[in-house]
């Protein structure tokens, strides 16, 4: 749900045109993802961004083809202005088989500080409902084109 976050080394060598194979830098997430989906086990991960996108959010776009949608995950993209009536948790987070959330905690900068598991009913149903509710908005990945 963020515009931009820390930028790391990876985005610096996308930015400065050193185009990667995702798949081979990211293996272990890549391992992960195939082996996770091939067991039937469905990943879907929505991105909500600001239009015209910023750099950070192209460079996600680039590289989700080759990394996230090759590895056996759905990608969809809400543009922000049509989430608007969207009640959304404040921070980025999992939704994991329903039961559980792993909010991820930034600073203003973009730098990870933290992560919160959260198993409490109510902000479970919250975050599947606002995610459903995205997802049901959202562009398929193959569909968007960030402006």
């Amino acid at each position: 749900m963020r515009d931009e976050y820390s930028r790391d080394a990876d985005f610096e060598d996308w930015n400065q045109g050193r185009r990667f194979d995702p798949a081979e830098r990211w293996c272990s997430w890549f391992d992960l993802v195939a082996q996770t989906t091939v067991r039937g086990v469905e990943i879907r991960r929505a991105r909500i961004v600001s239009e015209p996108v910023s750099d950070y959010i192209r460079y996600e776009y680039d590289v989700t083809a080759g990394h996230n949608i090759k590895a056996g995950e759905q990608v969809r993209w809400l543009p922000r202005q049509l989430a608007s009536g969207l009640a959304l948790p404040g921070n980025d987070y999992w939704l994991f088989d329903g039961e559980t959330v792993l909010f991820n905690l930034f600073a203003g900068d973009g730098t990870m500080t933290g992560e919160e598991l959260v198993t409490e009913p109510e902000t479970v149903a919250l975050c599947k409902v606002a995610f459903e509710a995205v997802w049901e908005r959202a562009t398929p990945h193959e569909d968007y084109h960030p402006r």
